[in-house]
């Protein structure tokens, strides 16, 4: 499933074509997304010049001179930048024509993405409204950690995957994060200490930035903009690597479910 750093990625490689350019046409091929595709929204925003490409959580928000787009890449999606007459594929959805010459197609096998439209502040909208601090913002420090799990007895790897407490931080970054702090993911959050929060939110960060800078993970589906795979697997600490040596310390990497996803972590280097 695509995380922060994928659709941090994909927000990068897709505002230099968009930003500036007055939309053609928005063609769609599949209305049948996780929320159908309202009917008129092609005569919305037609004609609509995109003004910033920006990103909230894990929603894509192309700002038109009057509304917003919001995109979500759901659990297989991408979005790539194309020639205006480059051939669909059969999972191509939509595509989103500007007067460059070029498109953004949104590709999804699974039909868990979605496209809706906006004519207020996104920052309102329902699925906005309610989300928490980004990880690679201020807002998200030491401080703020400590307090949220004060009171919270629930594993600390779920506790930093929930996005009323921060977003974006999904399995497979909270699992590497998890394992540059030092911590087992299984560890009482309000067990923590002052220290180890503070730790944590640097990991957090840290790893976040750092898969940023290579374009992502790919496991799976994911590519960016241009096509390319992001490029962050490799540097991989711990997640799908059970019962290889740990990277640090050599002790193998365990694996068990947690909240119904697999979590990895060194039994050595984590306590």
């Amino acid at each position: 499933m695509p995380e922060l750093p994928e659709v941090e990625t994909t927000r990068r490689g897709i505002e230099p074509h968009v930003v500036g350019r007055r939309v053609r046409a928005l063609l769609v091929h599949e209305p049948r997304l996780r929320w159908r595709v309202e009917a008129d929204l092609p005569a919305r925003v037609a004609g609509q010049r995109v003004q910033a490409a920006g990103r909230r959580a894990k929603y894509l928000l192309l700002a038109l001179e009057r509304g917003t787009l919001l995109l979500h890449l759901g659990m297989s999606g991408s979005l790539r930048v194309l020639p205006a007459d480059a051939p669909r594929d059969r999972h191509d959805h939509f595509d989103l024509v500007f007067d460059s010459g070029e498109l953004l197609r949104f590709n999804d096998p699974r039909r868990f993405g979605s496209l809706l439209f906006t004519s207020g502040d996104p920052a309102a909208h329902p699925l906005l409204a309610a989300l928490a601090p980004e990880p690679l913002d201020d807002s998200f420090d030491a401080d703020y950690l400590w307090r949220v799990t004060r009171s919270r007895r629930v594993a600390v790897k779920q506790l930093i995957m929930n996005s009323r407490l921060v977003v974006g931080v999904g399995n497979i970054y909270a699992s590497e994060a998890l394992f540059r702090a030092g911590i087992r993911p299984g560890r009482e959050a309000q067990r923590l200490s002052r220290t180890e929060t503070a730790r944590l939110v640097r990991a957090i960060r840290t790893v976040l930035a750092n898969a940023v800078k290579a374009g992502g993970t790919t496991l799976r589906d994911y590519v960016g903009a241009d096509g390319a795979p992001g490029y962050f697997r490799r540097k991989l600490q711990v997640y799908e690597r059970s019962g290889q040596p740990c990277r640090r310390c050599r002790t193998p990497i365990r694996r068990r479910l947690q909240g119904q996803r697999a979590t990895y972590w060194c039994p050595e280097c984590q306590k």
